[in-house]
Order: structure tokens, then C-alpha cells, then sequence
């Protein structure tokens, strides 16, 4: 299995540092993971205060250079058709240049993941979208382009899901698509533009089963 939120997390930031498959169906986690909890910086979800974030986020200004890219979709319950309200999702993503560039000083993870990250809590209907640019793979070419994802449910531990990465583009390809963990369902999705020439790229996530 991949496990790729260690491998990124300090990779590449501000310098040289991821067939369609469907999410609508149950994971393939049938039984908590042992290593669901395995995340390194994935307390970063709950840096914001819960009450003052909404559905929809602006994560990457007008003038961020690259193409823009809106990045939507649905957070099940674990039985992959209850819309989950309350969900705190974070994301965050390298820029047009393959970079997690220009962070902040605020804490290590606003460093290291750079300008492109951001929180968005869902509604009633589980619905969350993120208005940014489409990321670049790192300048070494070790992965396709991708969106990291971490998941805050209330009361509970945060976790990682698979990163959104784009059906038939660089590296997505048979050996991916083997390798998926599969945490969130997965995150293999399409990328298309629509009239205006803005990617549209829907990443449903069903949460995963927790210990008890």
C-alpha cells in the first residue's frame, strides 16, 4: 500500500518540494484500519476554528498563475449514501510550478504545505468546494499532480483520505490504480473543463469506520 501523506508531508515545499473510478460505493475498509490514525500533521485540520468556516472556500486567488480548477463533492457516512454534516475537510495542493511554495510563518504546516491549503466544513447535504488552480506534479516527476486531503469528524481523530489525483493524466496509470489505499474511496477522478475552461473535478468521500 502507498502511504504517501508520510512520504509528502515534508517533500518538496518552496523548492523541488499526486478508466474513472466511481466513489459512490462503500470503501473497501469493511473493518477500521489498524493505521487509520497514522498521519503525520494530520491535526492540521483542526488549526481553524470550526464555527467560522463554510462549505465553500476560495483557496487560491485570482492571481495565482495556472488554470483554475473547482474542486467539489459529497462527504458520506461510512455507508456511502448519508450525507455527513459537520465534516471539517482540509486540503491543500502544490501550485502551477509543482511547489509547495510561499508558506507562512504561522506554524510548521503553514510552511510546509505552502500557500494552496484550506479548511471547509460541510452542511446538511455534505457538500464542500474548493475554488483554486489545478496543481502541477513535483518538478521531479515522482507523482501526478494531486490534491492532499485530511478529514476532521466531530469527536473523532482526523485522518487522511486518498489524495484527488486525475483520471488518465501523468502517472495515473495501471500500477496507481493498483496501489490505491482506497481511504475515502477512491480518489481517482476526472478532470474536465467546461465552457468558461475551468477544470471541474468532483472527489466524493465516504468516511472510514473508526475504532470503537
Amino acid at each position: 500500500m502507498m502511504n504517501r501523506r508520510i512520504f509528502t508531508s515534508g517533500l518538496l515545499f518552496g523548492s523541488v518540494g499526486f478508466s474513472t473510478l466511481s466513489c459512490s460505493a462503500p470503501s473497501n475498509a469493511v473493518r477500521p484500519r489498524r493505521d487509520l490514525y497514522n498521519c503525520e500533521g494530520c491535526d492540521v485540520v483542526f488549526e481553524r476554528a470550526k464555527a467560522k468556516l463554510g462549505a465553500t472556500l476560495r483557496l487560491a486567488e485570482a492571481s495565482e498563475p495556472g488554470e483554475r480548477m473547482w474542486l467539489s463533492g459529497t462527504i458520506f457516512q461510512n455507508d456511502g449514501v448519508t450525507p455527513a454534516r459537520d465534516v471539517i475537510l482540509y486540503a491543500h495542493h502544490t501550485n502551477n510550478d509543482g511547489l509547495y511554495a510561499h508558506g507562512t510563518n504561522e506554524n510548521e504546516w503553514s510552511r510546509r504545505h505552502g500557500r494552496l491549503r484550506g479548511w471547509v466544513r460541510t452542511g446538511a447535504d455534505g457538500r464542500y468546494a474548493f475554488d483554486t488552480v489545478k496543481p502541477a506534479p513535483y518538478p521531479d516527476r515522482t507523482m501526478p499532480a494531486h490534491v492532499h486531503l485530511y478529514i476532521g469528524e466531530p469527536g473523532r481523530r482526523s485522518y487522511y483520505v486518498d489524495d484527488a489525483v486525475f483520471a488518465g493524466e501523468f502517472r495515473v496509470d495501471a500500477d496507481y490504480i493498483a496501489r490505491q489505499e482506497l481511504r475515502g474511496g477512491s480518489g481517482i477522478v476526472p478532470a474536465v473543463k467546461d465552457a468558461q475552461g475551468v477544470w471541474q473535478v468532483r472527489r466524493d468521500i465516504i468516511l472510514e469506520p473508526h475504532p470503537v
